[in-house]
């Protein structure tokens, strides 16, 4: 329950010159932590103003000593917030994103990208095709799928393959193309 913690005895006036009498007041929270605020009295009798909470202490005895040391500054400063509360707005709802992944990090694959042309190794055969691709790295390997436009599968996705899955596609990409595609 609350109650009256300190009562001042210096009257506090707002900006309008409408004087309040000042007392701070306190009660336990739900998770027995005591909550602060001030309640301003009108002196020519209107309705009590109070402030938001001003303070959490761990007890009553930690309020009181809050509220005992309160200065005529700070109740100016409080009867100011009681008097003109900040208004939230309410927050919209944020957007899922539109991608699951950041944009690739060039914007159009060049043939250069590639350190070799799988289409003109494979006119000596898979086996050479194959033996080449496998001297090499695996973002070699992401290169030349984007630069040869091998799979439309995102760049991210490419990333996670395997050296063995990347040659695995690239060889049979190659192979399934119309042999007026194969550079000469």
């Amino acid at each position: 329950m609350a109650e009256v913690l300190v009562e001042f005895s210096d009257p506090v006036a707002d900006e309008d010159g409408i004087t309040y009498a000042a007392r701070a007041c306190g009660a336990e929270g739900d998770n027995g932590r005591w909550l602060g605020w001030i309640e301003f009295i009108p002196a020519d009798g209107g309705e009590v103003v109070r402030s938001g909470r001003e303070t959490t202490q761990p007890n009553r005895t930690d309020t009181l000593y809050w509220a005992t040391g309160l200065t005529t500054v700070y109740l100016e400063g409080a009867l100011k917030r009681a008097l003109k509360p900040l208004v939230r707005r309410p927050s919209r709802p944020i957007a899922p994103p539109a991608h699951d992944e950041p944009a690739p990090d060039f914007s159009s694959p060049l043939v250069a990208d590639a350190i070799l042309n799988p289409f003109s190794v494979f006119r000596k055969g898979e086996a050479p095709l194959r033996s080449q691709l496998g001297a090499l790295s695996e973002w070699h390997l992401v290169n030349i799928v984007r630069a040869y436009y091998l799979s439309a599968m995102p760049e991210g996705d490419l990333n996670r393959l395997s050296a063995a899955q990347l040659i695995e596609l690239i060889v049979t990409e190659v192979r399934s193309r119309p042999a007026e595609m194969i550079v000469r």
